[in-house]
């Protein structure tokens, strides 16, 4: 097996239960792949131990996560320059991660990091999108770890990992088995 790819930002993606059980799971990839990634398994946090998940003494906190009109992302300076990150991750379908964010203040509250017109989707042979700038978990997070980190972050090795994932996962499907959108 290849090494984890390296990187400064931490990840910590919180997976809704049915995800994890989902064959199309691209974070149990992106766990294997990134050196410094969590994964917490739950519909509902209690709001101490949230803000223990979220807030690592030292670093800064983002959530990956667009500015959507029924929870606006909050005003927050950019984090100080060299500054350790910490980049949370919802893994869920669009309804679940919002009402995963509504549900939650602590995370409603993070300052929010959005990514500007996803590249294609290679998920779209597995899993069906209702829009194009819907992506899998591990693009979402690869892309953003690329904007956080520049060139420094190597994310070739995840996406090629990733493509071979779709094509096994496309090719144990029967012809238009796409699933649920996320």
């Amino acid at each position: 097996m290849a090494r984890p790819t390296a990187h400064r930002t931490e990840v910590l993606v919180l997976q809704h239960p049915q995800e994890q059980r989902q064959a199309k799971n691209s974070v149990a990839l992106l766990r294997l792949s990134l050196a410094r990634c969590d994964v917490v398994v739950a519909e509902r946090f209690a709001p101490a131990a949230l803000h223990d998940l979220l807030h690592r003494p030292g670093r800064e906190t983002r959530l990956l996560y667009p500015d959507v009109p029924a929870a606006p992302a909050p005003t927050a300076p950019e984090p100080p320059a060299g500054k350790p990150l910490r980049l949370v991750v919802l893994d869920a379908t669009w309804r679940k991660s919002l009402r995963m964010l509504l549900e939650h203040p602590a995370l409603a509250a993070l300052p929010r990091l959005s990514l500007d017109a996803p590249p294609p989707t290679l998920y779209r042979a597995i899993r069906a999108a209702r829009r194009a700038d819907q992506v899998s978990t591990l693009e979402a997070t690869v892309q953003a770890l690329a904007m956080l980190e520049g060139p420094a972050f190597d994310a070739a090795p995840l996406l090629d990992a990733f493509g071979r994932f779709v094509a096994g996962v496309a090719a144990r499907q029967r012809p238009g088995d796409c699933a649920r959108s996320t």
